[in-house]
């Protein structure tokens, strides 16, 4: 299966939906999508994992390494995802407790609302 990426403004955020297998094979694709937003001054991203069917640890450095870019701009780079598949991979890795992980794209929004 391919990757599917769409980029969209939401509340002063870019929200990233990312669709297919994220892998060793489609990962750059992410990565430069996130390079290129961070690059051109979008430090509050959010990435939409909903319809991602496989995510290896390829695609989690891609999402790991787009964080630390943000966070060097005192940026977010927040995940919505419910799939209880990739929910156990960000669990078993610890990244649980680094990336902040919603429900939706309206949850991660308002996380950073004041």
């Amino acid at each position: 299966m391919d990757l599917s990426l769409e980029i969209r403004a939401i509340d002063g955020f870019r929200l990233v939906q990312v669709a297919g297998e994220i892998d060793v094979y489609t990962a750059p694709r992410l990565r430069e999508a996130l390079a290129d937003l961070i690059e051109s001054g979008h430090h509050r991203v959010v990435v939409d994992v909903e319809k991602v069917d496989f995510l290896d640890s390829t695609g989690l450095g891609v999402l790991v390494g787009g964080l630390k870019r943000v966070r060097a701009h005192d940026g977010s780079l927040d995940v919505v995802c419910t799939r209880a598949r990739l929910l156990k991979i960000f669990e078993i890795t610890g990244l649980t407790k680094v990336f902040g992980i919603y429900d939706t794209v309206d949850d991660a929004v308002s996380a950073h609302v004041a």
